[in-house]
């Protein structure tokens, strides 16, 4: 351990605990304790050889030696109360003080400790404060004043040395001032050295958050106007930094987002704390989620200290101005639109089981009730003394019944497989000319009697094409009877056909009840139906429709719809002439090779049309 290190260890003993936590006020209480006391005790130590040397001292010499404690007792002061500004005016007091006792009585302004008034403001300097050094300024010239007042008027005693010991007192003091204010220039430059080292420590470390934290923090003017933005924003928003000042960053806020985020500033300005969350456009150039043209972004901003907006010498304190932290919510927003989709999807399926709860109610309960009340009927025969005109009018109405049940249940059993992906199809050559007249001549009796023109056209060249022809004539059936079934008497329902030299085009437009702009986002989706369950004027389970979608989505085909409420439908299927099956892919299953097509149908505008 070295002197220093010893001597540095008891002057941190006699610090003040206010300064024992901050480095720069902790080396300047050193600085002023460590020459006074050192100083003092060296004084001491060199009185006694200085009584050998000179013999008995004058009242003068005992009088400046019995000041030296004056340093001590400072020091004492600035370790009991750590008021530094006050040690320093009292040390000034206490120089100026001993300079005027020993020139008074050996001179005057003539004096060799007349130079010494110089120091006291030099050493009022190392206080750091304004006003000390005006004060100390201030008394050093009072006292060079007064010197020269008393010596003006002769009050003062005249001096008892001869020239050579007047120019050796003189020489004394010139350098012994010299030499304490050099200790004064290296304790200033001790200080200076120190304060840069902390303030280079301290910006380090703050370069060193604002580098790798993710957060971008930014200083506002109350219109927006950005003075520092850390360096965290290039990668935020993948430009630099000084292009996001003045108004670069507001440049960039989406217009929508504009007004809640001057608000939040404004706020903020006036001494409220705010957070609001906005849109910032950002360059595609090393985004993490790719081409992403505005990300979300929280901002929540503050006014600046309120010691700084308060201090009359800030000059930036009227500027009002705002500190804002800024982070990246992206993420957060997606999972947020996730879970709000999600949502809606369980509220769609719910309404979707209620829907289908109500229609199968009502499609499974009335062709029961046919088939239990007619066999019941049959059953009784002999009570009733029915005629067997009767009872086949009875087994034919149980017949009927029974297929309409077996056509709900097929039709069910067919969506469940093609939505679990178990649907195959048959793929075969076949004409679709005589099934297209097939299906419409099976409805031309319905139409009939619902007074509706059944109009087909189909030319005679239509080529063979290959596929499932019950797939086939499953669409034609269901897309034919459910322009039938929306059509009201008196209206027109088109069929027709027209090939290219890859697919083959069917049109089915009816002048019906039209779809709603609503509900044709969503036809087409199993179950659903137009209008309210207990507001339909026509049977059927919603099913149609989508095994019509589905039907043609395995065929690799396109199925559109044009609907205009009170004026009719229009829907068009395009079908490939050569079905080509998909290949199997090795690591996929039946329902992940549906499920992408179904995905394909659902994102076009308007897909399919009412459901039967």
């Amino acid at each position: 351990m070295t002197v220093l290190s010893i001597i540095r260890d008891c002057l941190d003993a006699l610090l003040h605990p206010s300064a024992r936590y901050d480095a720069l006020t902790r080396a300047r209480h050193r600085a002023f304790m460590a020459p006074r006391l050192l100083g003092s005790l060296a004084a001491f130590a060199a009185f006694p050889v200085y009584l050998v040397l000179r013999g008995a001292p004058s009242a003068i010499e005992v009088a400046a030696f019995a000041w030296l404690i004056a340093p001590i007792l400072l020091s004492w002061f600035l370790s009991r109360t750590g008021r530094y500004e006050g040690a320093h005016v009292l040390s000034s007091l206490a120089l100026a003080g001993l300079i005027m006792a020993i020139a008074a009585t050996t001179g005057g302004i003539e004096s060799f400790a007349a130079i010494w008034l110089v120091v006291v403001p030099l050493e009022a300097a190392l206080s750091a404060s304004r006003r000390v050094a005006a004060f100390a300024s201030v008394l050093a010239l009072s006292c060079a004043a007064l010197l020269i007042l008393l010596s003006q008027f002769g009050w003062l005693p005249s001096g008892e040395l001869s020239g050579t010991g007047r120019s050796m007192m003189m020489a004394f003091g010139v350098a012994s001032a010299t030499l304490y204010a050099a200790g004064l220039a290296f304790g200033a430059e001790s200080l200076a050295r120190t304060s840069v080292t902390l303030l280079s420590r301290e910006e380090e470390r703050y370069r060193l958050l604002a580098r790798n934290m993710s957060d971008v923090i930014s200083r506002h003017q109350r219109n927006g106007a950005v003075q520092f933005i850390s360096p965290a924003a290039e990668a935020m928003l993948g430009m630099p930094a000084a292009q996001l000042l003045g108004h670069g960053l507001f440049d960039r806020v989406h217009v929508a987002d504009r007004p809640a985020y001057l608000t939040a500033l404004s706020d903020a300005a006036r001494g409220d704390v705010r957070s609001v969350e906005f849109r910032l456009r950002r360059d595609p150039i090393g985004s993490e989620r790719g081409q992403i043209d505005f990300i979300w972004v929280e901002m929540r901003c503050r006014p600046l200290d309120q010691d700084q907006r308060q201090n009359p010498y800030n000059d930036v304190a009227a500027d009002l101005e705002v500190v804002a932290v800024m982070r990246d919510v992206t993420d957060r927003k997606l999972s947020e639109q996730a879970l709000d989709q999600a949502r809606s999807a369980a509220e769609a399926a719910d309404a979707a089981k209620t829907r289908f709860l109500a229609t199968m109610s009502h499609e499974l309960r009335t062709p029961l009730n046919a088939i239990i009340g007619f066999s019941e009927m049959i059953a009784q025969e002999q009570a009733l003394m029915l005629a067997a005109s009767q009872r086949k009018e009875y087994a034919e109405l149980i017949n009927a019944s029974g297929q309409h049940l077996l056509s709900v249940v097929n039709g069910i059993l067919d969506m469940s497989k093609m939505e679990s992906g178990n649907f195959e199809i048959a793929s075969e050559p076949f004409a679709p000319r005589a099934a297209l007249m097939h299906c419409c001549n099976l409805l031309a009796l319905k139409a009939r009697e619902s007074g509706i023109d059944l109009i087909t056209d189909a030319p005679q060249d239509l080529p063979v094409m290959t596929g499932d022809p019950r797939a086939f004539k499953q669409i034609v059936l269901n897309l034919v009877a459910n322009a039938v079934k929306f059509t009201e008497r008196g209206g027109q329902v088109t069929v027709s056909a027209s090939a290219s030299a890859s697919q083959l085009t069917l049109r089915i437009s009816d002048t019906g009840v039209g779809i709603a702009p609503d509900d044709l986002k969503r036809i087409g989706a199993p179950f659903f139906q137009c209008g309210k369950t207990y507001e339909r004027r026509h049977e059927g389970t919603g099913l149609g429709l989508s095994i019509v979608k589905s039907l043609v989505s395995l065929h690799l085909g396109e199925l559109t719809v044009q609907s205009k409420l009170g004026e009719g439908t229009a829907v068009t299927v395009k079908l490939p002439l050569v079905y080509t099956p998909p290949q199997a892919k090795p690591a996929a299953s039946k329902i992940a090779t549906l499920t992408p097509q179904r995905h394909d149908v659902q994102d076009q505008p308007a897909l399919v049309k009412k459901s039967a």
